[in-house]
C-alpha cells in the first residue's frame, strides 16, 4: 500500500521582506530567481526518482512570495513535480500570493499548471496598518487580485489576515473581518500577531510584546482582555457567515479546510524542497541548507548520505524507513517514541476534532490512557478538554488555554 507525501516547494524571493516576518525571505532579481528555480527542480527530480512509492495528496508553494516570480518559473515547477512525482489527480495544489504581484495571465498559467488553490495574504483592510506592517500593497489592490483570481476561475481561495497589530482595536479587527466575510473566501486565515526576535517589528514594539506575553499592561499592542476579545468575537462572526473552525487559527467553509495544514498537524509524512525547507519523512526530521549559494551549488550535485553522516543529529533510536537525508541537509534528527507521542498530542489538539484513540493505539501500540490517564483525567475535571465518541478534543475554554493544555502532554 502507497503511503502519503505532502510537498512543500519553498520560494524565499520578496519584493521586500515585511517588518514583522521573520520567514527566510528576502528580494532577489530575475537572473538569480531562474537560476534558484533551475536548482529546485533539480532537487525536485532528484527526490522524485527516489521516493516512487509515495502518492501525493496536497503540494504547497510557499515563500516569500511565489507570485512575485514570473509565471513560466512557476510552470516549470508544477511540471517537474508532475512528472517527477505520483500526484493524485484530485490534490489540492496551494500557490501563495500578495496582492499587487499578479496579474489576469499569471492566474490563467497558474490554473493551466495545476494550481487549483490560492493563499492571498491581506493580513488588514485598514491602509494604515498595512504601511505599519511594511507590507507592499494596498486593500485596494487586493480587492483587485480577489476578482481576477475568481474570474480567473479559482473556487478555492484563502484570505491570510492578522490581529493584535499595534494600536488595533476590537472594533478595528471586526471591520476587517466583516469587510473581508463580506467577500465570501472559502477559507480564512487568523493568525495573531507575535513579535519575533531579529525583525523591525521587535525593535518597535519589544517592551510591549514582554508586558503582554506577561499579562501586564501594554502601551501600544492590544492587551490580553482586548485579544481575547478580538478571539471570541471572530469565532462568533465568522460561525454565523457560515465557516467552521476546524484548528486553532483556521475557519473554512464546509469542504474547504486546507488538506496541506491538516496533514502537518496529523503528522503526515511530508517533503521540504527548496532553500531552508523542512521535511517529515518516517519520523526523522530534516532542514535543507539555508545559504542560498550553496543551495544551488549543492543543487547540481545531489546524493543520499548514509545515517552515520549526520551522527550528531540523531538520539538512540533508528530510522524506520530506507530513506535518510542527502547533502543538501543540514540537520537529520530521528524523533522519538516519546517525541512522536508529544507531537501526536498537541498537534492533534490544535484541531477542532482533535485526536482520535484507535489512532494513537495504532501508531504507538499502547491504549492513550497507559500514557496520559493522569493528564487526561486532571484536564477533564478542569473541563478542558472533553472525550467522546472515540476522540478527544479541547473544549472552548480548553481553546483559550491552548498552550496551558498542551504543555501538559510534555513529558
Amino acid at each position: 500500500m502507497n503511503k502519503n507525501l505532502e510537498l512543500y516547494i519553498h520560494t524565499p524571493f520578496c519584493v521586500k521582506k515585511c517588518d514583522y516576518c521573520d520567514f527566510l525571505s528576502f528580494p532577489g532579481d530575475s537572473r538569480t530567481q531562474i537560476q534558484y528555480v533551475h536548482a529546485l527542480l533539480q532537487e525536485i527530480r532528484f527526490y522524485g526518482e527516489q521516493m516512487g512509492e509515495y502518492v501525493v495528496p496536497a503540494i504547497y508553494i510557499g515563500g516569500g512570495t511565489p507570485s512575485w516570480l514570473d509565471a513560466e518559473l512557476i510552470t516549470a515547477v508544477m511540471e517537474q513535480v508532475f512528472s517527477s512525482f505520483h500526484v493524485q489527480p484530485d490534490a489540492e495544489v496551494t500557490l501563495e500570493c500578495n496582492p499587487g504581484t499578479v496579474t489576469a495571465d499569471k492566474l490563467a498559467a497558474y490554473r493551466k499548471s495545476g494550481i487549483n488553490r490560492l493563499s492571498i495574504g491581506l493580513q488588514s483592510v485598514h491602509n494604515d496598518e498595512l504601511k505599519d506592517l511594511g507590507r507592499i500593497h494596498t486593500y485596494e489592490q487586493f480587492l483587485k487580485t480577489y476578482v481576477l483570481a475568481r474570474n480567473a476561475g479559482f473556487s478555492n481561495i484563502n484570505v491570510d489576515l492578522i490581529s493584535g497589530l499595534p494600536r488595533q482595536t476590537l472594533e478595528i479587527f471586526m471591520d476587517t473581518l466583516q469587510q473581508v466575510v463580506r467577500l465570501k473566501p472559502d477559507h480564512i486565515s487568523c493568525y495573531t500577531l507575535i513579535v519575533e526576535k531579529g525583525t523591525p517589528f521587535y525593535e518597535k514594539y519589544k517592551f510591549d510584546a514582554v508586558a503582554q506575553q506577561a499579562g501586564i499592561r501594554t502601551e501600544i499592542l492590544p492587551n490580553e482582555d482586548e485579544m481575547y476579545r478580538i478571539t471570541k468575537a471572530t469565532q462568533d462572526i465568522l460561525r454565523n457567515a457560515g465557516y467552521e473552525q476546524y484548528e486553532i487559527s483556521n475557519f473554512a467553509k464546509p469542504g474547504y479546510a486546507c488538506q496541506h495544514n491538516i496533514g502537518y498537524w496529523i503528522r503526515e509524512n511530508y517533503l521540504g524542497m527548496g532553500l531552508g525547507a523542512a521535511s517529515l519523512i518516517e519520523n526523522v526530521r530534516y532542514s535543507n541548507t539555508r545559504e542560498l549559494y550553496e543551495y544551488m551549488d549543492l543543487c547540481g550535485k545531489l546524493q543520499f548520505l548514509p545515517p552515520e553522516a549526520f551522527a550528531g543529529e540523531q538520539d538512540s533510536e533508528q530510522p524506520q524507513g530506507d530513506f535518510f537525508g542527502s547533502n543538501l541537509h543540514v540537520s537529520a534528527d530521528v524523533i522519538s517514541r516519546k517525541e512522536q507521542m508529544e507531537e501526536f498530542m498537541f498537534l492533534g489538539l490544535r484541531m477542532n476534532e482533535g485526536v482520535r484513540r484507535d489512532d494513537f493505539q495504532r501508531n504507538f501500540g499502547v491504549p492513550i490512557e497507559a500514557v496520559y490517564l493522569e493528564v487526561l483525567e486532571k484536564l477533564k475535571q478542569q473541563e478542558l478538554l472533553v472525550m467522546r465518541e472515540g476522540r478527544i478534543s479541547l473544549t472552548d475554554r480548553g481553546m483559550d488555554l491552548g498552550n496551558y493544555v498542551m504543555s501538559k502532554f510534555l513529558f
